[in-house]
């Protein structure tokens, strides 16, 4: 099989495409052929930071069952499923923990399918952690990212009053406005417009406490990124504001059924047409493009790579 060996350090081929054996699952593990594995900004952090680990990053995938570990059950060889491996995810094939994935729909294109998996199930659970309602305003940061604009479009599906998306360059407004936007703002405009109720930060750094100034009175804002950033507790305590943390990891782990319900959830939209995944294919030798975009920033929607 062909897999992508990560050497960061050096700077004229960080990347490389190696020929290997598939691995063997051991007890509780499946053997997945992948058809897709995303590219997302956590990857982009490692590599700045040299800190990919000697097995390689783990990540996003969707492919076919191929082979079962002893003591796995609920699973059989050809079944299609997506979700997350932790380690080795740019390969032809990969090791997956049973509690990690879940099964895709026959009608779902393998790309639409590992933008939902995550990235629809960020988006979703997100809102649900703001405790959002119908009627409501609601900001969506890095709107035009994986998750970010598929919350824009959750939001207005769901019943949002109006939705904000707020992006770094004006080049993207034409993508949100597709997704259901009814504003954009430009990260470094004076002013994001009128108050909203609900903020949903995927940025993190400045951004959260430009999103907490955006909230109106018992406003909340919902932070998912994994960029840090600081509040200043006096900007929540005049207008009765709130900042919500989110982690989708912690949530697989403690609540499996809740998550199973909202992939269910995320299945029927799509299927009524009421959601549309975006995303930007590559094959699997142009990782260093699919990097490359994703840290100018420049996609729009999911970034994958084909490994089939």
């Amino acid at each position: 099989m062909r897999k992508v060996r990560f050497q960061p350090q050096d700077t004229v081929e960080p990347f490389r495409i190696d020929e290997v054996a598939a691995p063997v699952p051991g007890p509780g593990q499946l053997l997945v052929n992948t058809e897709v594995v995303g590219v997302s900004l956590g990857l982009v952090r490692m590599l700045r930071g040299g800190t990919v680990p000697a097995t390689g990053p783990g990540g996003e995938m969707v492919g076919r069952v191929a082979a079962l570990g002893a003591g796995v059950e609920g699973f059989r060889v050809g079944d299609r499923v997506g979700g997350v491996v932790f380690e080795d995810v740019y390969a032809q094939s990969v090791l997956a923990t049973p509690a990690m994935v879940t099964a895709v729909p026959p009608q779902v294109t393998a790309a639409e399918a590992l933008a939902l998996v995550r990235g629809g199930l960020v988006a979703l659970s997100a809102l649900r952690a703001g405790r959002f309602e119908q009627g409501e305003s609601v900001l969506v940061t890095a709107a035009a990212s994986g998750a970010g604009h598929l919350a824009v479009q959750l939001a207005k599906t769901l019943g949002a009053g109006r939705v904000v998306a707020a992006v770094r360059s004006a080049d993207k407004a034409d993508f949100v406005r597709g997704c259901g936007a009814d504003e954009v703002v430009i990260y470094s405009q004076d002013s994001w417009g009128d108050p909203v109720d609900l903020v949903l930060d995927g940025v993190g750094g400045d951004l959260v406490q430009r999103g907490v100034d955006a909230l109106s009175p018992h406003g909340r804002l919902v932070a998912f990124s994994a960029g840090g950033g600081t509040v200043d507790a006096g900007s929540l305590l005049g207008g009765l504001k709130s900042v919500i943390g989110f982690s989708i990891g912690l949530i697989s782990r403690r609540q499996p059924e809740l998550i199973e319900q909202r992939r269910a959830e995320l299945w029927d939209l799509h299927a009524a047409g009421r959601l549309r995944p975006a995303h930007e294919a590559l094959p699997l030798d142009q990782i260093a493009k699919a990097v490359e975009l994703i840290e100018s920033r420049g996609n729009l929607g999911r970034v994958l790579l084909h490994t089939t």
